[in-house]
């Protein structure tokens, strides 16, 4: 599960650099309205630092950082199928990123509540 969660943690960072870097870009992928570009940048360097939160969290067994990195994704999952229903995202690659953003935080939760013994 570690490996499973280090792989949405490294997606998650280079995402949101991507999304820090060229928010417009990302906006035409999930169909968005470009006035929001400058908030779109900056959701994704927040982005950036949960997905570093979740590697080292993971890493390192920070518990809170795993849990905290959760509820970001689940978050932006709910926060993304939301902006489909009042039509500020459009089409599959929207309910595709909402969708593994539900995903994964329901696997980090999994892993939150059944840590590994070491």
């Amino acid at each position: 599960m570690s490996v499973i969660l280090r792989f949405i943690a490294a997606v998650t960072v280079l995402s949101g650099i991507v999304q820090v870097v060229a928010p417009g870009w990302i906006l035409s992928l999930v169909e968005g309205n470009a006035a929001a570009s400058y908030a779109f940048g900056i959701v994704g360097f927040f982005m950036a630092l949960f997905g570093g939160l979740l590697w080292q969290s993971v890493g390192s067994g920070i518990r809170a950082g795993i849990f905290w990195s959760g509820l970001q994704k689940a978050g932006a999952s709910a926060a993304v199928f939301i902006g489909v229903y009042r039509g500020v995202f459009h089409g599959p690659v929207a309910y595709a990123v909402a969708s593994f953003d539900g995903v994964s935080a329901i696997l980090i939760f999994v892993y939150y509540a059944f840590p590994r013994s070491t």
